[in-house]
Order: structure tokens, then sequence, then C-alpha cells
């Protein structure tokens, strides 16, 4: 009986998602998103300086991660607002420029994006 346990708590534990990742439905959107903000060719401002979009998604990675980490991230606005609009050492809003447009805040950049990303989703309903 014991051994019964043992292995069904084994099987539970080999097929169940990690406890601290997004779900894979949220982290494809993510990445998708990411991917939009690294085909943008758009520029990136946090702390102080300007960085581009391969820089911009290598740190919003490593945002990701770590909220993921803590179990902080169930959907992708959540992702946006608590990873990708802010810096979380000078706590000043991240910006995003593409070509000559004017800096907007990533937040609704990312927003804008994820709402494009959707429509299609939407209207194949």
């Amino acid at each position: 009986m014991r051994s019964n346990l043992v292995a069904l708590m084994v099987l539970v534990l080999i097929h169940s998602p990690p406890a601290d990742a997004a779900a894979p439905a949220v982290r494809a959107e993510i990445d998708a998103l990411l991917g939009r903000l690294l085909s943008s060719d758009c520029q990136f401002f946090r702390n102080g300086s300007w960085h581009t979009a391969s820089e911009a998604k290598a740190h919003l990675l490593r945002k990701l991660e770590y909220l993921e980490g803590r179990d902080a991230v169930k959907s992708t606005e959540q992702f946006i607002q608590l990873g990708a609009s802010s810096s979380s050492t000078s706590g000043k809003p991240y910006l995003v420029k593409c070509g000559a447009s004017a800096p907007m805040q990533s937040k609704a950049w990312l927003s804008n994006e994820l709402q494009s990303l959707r429509a299609p989703a939407a209207g194949a309903r």
C-alpha cells in the first residue's frame, strides 16, 4: 500500500507543472509579446539610457524569470504591470521609442501590442 502511495506521488510530481512557472498559455503569450518587441527595432529606455530591442527583451526575460520564481505572474497583463512597466530599482517608467515617433511608456506600448496580438484570436471565434 505504501509503495502505491509513493508511486502515485511520484507520478503527480512528474506530470505537474512547476509551481513557480507561469501557466504555459500565459508564458507563450508573453514570449510572443517579447518577440514583437524584438522584431520592432524600437529602442527601450530604462535607468537613464536607451537600449536595443534585443537588450530590452533579455532584460525583461530576466525580470519575468524573477517574477515566475515568486509565482507572481498569472496573466500577461500582470507581467506588463509588475515587470515590464518600470524599473524595480528607480521606480521610473520604462519608455519605448519606435523610429521618429515620440517615446511612450512601455506599459502602453506593450498593452497595445498585446491587444493586437490577441485580435486575430478574437476574430477567429
